[in-house]
């Protein structure tokens, strides 16, 4: 579904600022796949994520989706494949909008567009239900603007809308981050819940080692831009936080400090 190749980006090129974002990284990833990526600060995971959505240009490499080569596409075309959750629960949803009018967005997300307006009863139905799914009481608000929603409701919102339209595949960038241990953990939960469901690839950056252990089937450590450990199935299932902190000694040849990695242990 997902396959990246010998990709390397450097920002800042030929100034005193310049940093080696991804040094080469190669990545495939099968139909289903879920993959959960950890690392510490600057290690290349957003980054990683950012390149495959387009919002910056690679400087050498492919990335191909489903078999269709992406690498110098820009991000509006990318849209059509990618389903995207980010960290800051605002980012993802009009909020001066109405709810119904987000999701109304995003099911027309990669479709050509006519001068009409609305939204059809048949389609109100549809996204009662799937609003319903989320177990938020969403479903009876769909008038109410998005802007008056908590963190939490919004990035469940945010997590239907990128998979309303089942995406090739889905990018989610520490999309719990900002939100309180109890709502994190029930987005965390409506994530399974929909990537199982709908059978989506999907890539998921966190800083909680845990969950980057308890979540998918395939876990990667990145490094300084490379992919340092790759691990599946049930190896993955037997790690504990000790043997990634382990494995990054031992891959990368230094000790890891994040302080956010270790307070998410």
């Amino acid at each position: 579904m997902l396959t990246i190749s010998n990709v390397k980006k450097t920002f800042n090129k030929g100034t005193v600022n310049e940093k080696k974002a991804l040094n080469g990284i190669n990545l495939h990833l099968d139909e289903g796949d879920f993959v959960t990526i950890i690392g510490g600060n600057g290690a290349g995971k957003s980054t990683m994520l950012n390149m495959i959505a387009g919002v910056y240009p690679i400087d050498s490499g492919k990335i191909v989706i489903d078999g269709i080569n992406i690498s110098r596409e820009p991000e509006y075309k990318r849209a059509k494949y990618i389903g995207r959750v980010f960290q800051d629960p605002m980012r993802g949803t009009a909020a001066n909008m109405e709810i119904q009018e987000n999701l109304a967005m995003a099911f027309r997300r990669g479709r050509i567009r006519g001068l009409g307006w609305g939204i059809k009863s048949s389609e109100k139905d549809y996204y009662r239900e799937a609003l319903a799914q989320l177990g938020l009481g969403l479903q009876t608000r769909m008038t109410s603007k998005v802007g008056l929603l908590s963190g939490g409701q919004r990035q469940a919102l945010t997590l239907l809308m990128a998979t309303l339209q089942k995406p090739r595949l889905l990018l989610l960038d520490e999309h719990t981050a900002a939100l309180d241990p109890k709502t994190a953990k029930k987005v965390l939960e409506l994530t399974e819940k929909i990537v199982d469901e709908q059978n989506l690839t999907a890539m998921m950056v966190t800083h909680n080692m845990k969950d980057a252990i308890q979540i998918g089937n395939r876990l990667i450590m990145m490094h300084e831009g490379r992919i340092i450990y790759d691990v599946s199935g049930e190896e993955k299932k037997k790690l504990q936080v000790e043997d990634l902190l382990e494995r990054f000694e031992t891959a990368s040849g230094e000790e890891f400090a994040n302080d956010r990695m270790m307070l998410g242990q």
